[in-house]
């Protein structure tokens, strides 16, 4: 069993940065994949970027790339996703998640892949 919290958003002017923290508890997270969604109003929850168990391999959404950076820190049981340049479009809530034990590839994009899940945290970007 994981559970996880996340915090760090808020309100930021286009062009600005945030950086998303998200606490896990349970003795096997460095087992887990762990990856940011969003989901904006009226729209499907889209996957944002992902990060290996060990840290070693990242993944990133098309829009988000060069502009986003996740990282984890297994000593503290931490995943966080710095984002720079931020647009209006950034604007959802952020949720972090712990994918199942060797997920990789293509499917740590896959919102089923993922076992559990924080209550998010809302980012809004203003123009």
């Amino acid at each position: 069993q994981v559970q996880l919290v996340e915090s760090g958003g808020g309100l930021v002017q286009a062009g600005g940065s945030l950086r998303l923290s998200c606490a896990a508890s349970g003795r096997t997270f460095s087992s887990y994949p762990m990856g940011w969604f969003r989901q904006a109003p009226g729209k499907e929850r889209e996957f944002v970027a992902a990060i290996s168990s060990s840290g070693g391999v990242t993944y990133y959404a098309d829009s988000v790339k060069g502009r986003g950076t996740i990282s984890r820190d297994n000593t503290k049981n931490t995943v966080l996703l710095q984002m720079n340049s931020l647009k209006p479009e950034d604007s959802a809530v952020y949720y972090c998640a712990a994918a199942r034990p060797g997920v990789a590839g293509a499917t740590i994009r896959r919102p089923g892949m993922f076992d559990y899940w924080g209550q998010g945290t809302q980012v809004t970007v203003s123009s």
